[in-house]
């Protein structure tokens, strides 16, 4: 009784969990911990200045009527015109994070999972938080979308909240695959594809919208899953060895093979 129970368990495992759940270390664990603090405060101080003077200078570019007119709008509109266009924002920052060498020095942090769970979510380096969310903001606020007003100051906190709890889900350990709604989404088949460690790393790189995927010539996402998550770099396990790692000059991590 007890052997079939077992068995049970192990086979409903097998279906819910990609990997096993045992073969991450507790020191991972915890830098993924860290990373989670530091890569929710650190940015946001970071990011204040920069975005306020890009503002500034994107008045001076754009007329006025099309951030007068995009501020006006209720707050759900904002949402929904905000996610897309700083989802296009988010896709070439993250695709430019590939294809630069000195970014990618930051963005293989994050790549150095080798067994995704939604805590992987964190282990993003500061620098290479902010230029992400440089991309993904900037647009947001040249437009009108986002800034000050009631709904313009709600709408990129929501946007974050939502692409926040939207990473956690498609870095999850999970088997799960979601039929005709992964046209529409991203899901953890999609994602995981992205952090496969031999090909196709320079693949999936929308975190909501795969159709920019599509559009540009970078989806990629069969029946099967990769065999294989990380990077070939060598890459410290602890928090202050990853936080350090892209600045070793010794340490050279060129950007991943094009496909």
């Amino acid at each position: 009784m007890a052997g079939a129970a077992g068995r049970d368990l192990r086979a409903a495992r097998a279906l819910l969990w990609r990997t096993p759940r045992a073969g991450r270390s507790r020191t991972e664990l915890f830098s993924d911990l860290g990373f989670y603090f530091i890569s929710s405060l650190l940015p946001a101080a970071l990011l204040a200045a920069p975005l306020a003077l890009l503002a500034v200078a994107g008045q001076h570019l754009l007329p006025d009527a099309i951030p007068a007119t995009l501020s006006t709008l209720p707050l759900w509109g904002k949402l929904l015109l905000g996610l897309l266009i700083g989802e296009v924002g988010t896709y070439w920052g993250h695709r430019l994070s590939h294809e630069i060498p000195w970014l990618w020095r930051y963005h293989a942090v994050h790549h150095s999972t080798e067994q995704l769970y939604f805590l992987a979510n964190t282990r993003t380096h500061p620098v290479d938080m902010v230029v992400t969310r440089l991309f993904g903001l900037t647009p947001l606020y040249l437009l009108g979308l986002a800034g000050p007003g009631a709904a313009g100051s709600a709408a990129p906190v929501l946007l974050l909240l939502i692409g926040t709890v939207w990473g956690f889900f498609i870095h999850a350990n999970l088997r799960w695959r979601f039929g005709p709604l992964e046209w529409l989404v991203a899901t953890p088949a999609f994602h995981h594809w992205h952090h496969s460690k031999f090909e196709h790393i320079n693949r999936n790189y929308a975190s909501t919208l795969p159709v920019l995927d599509r559009v540009f010539g970078t989806h990629h996402l069969p029946r099967a899953w990769p065999a294989a998550c990380g990077i070939e770099a060598h890459m410290p396990k602890t928090l202050a060895g990853q936080l350090a790692a892209p600045f070793r000059p010794t340490d050279k991590r060129e950007v991943p093979a094009a496909e």
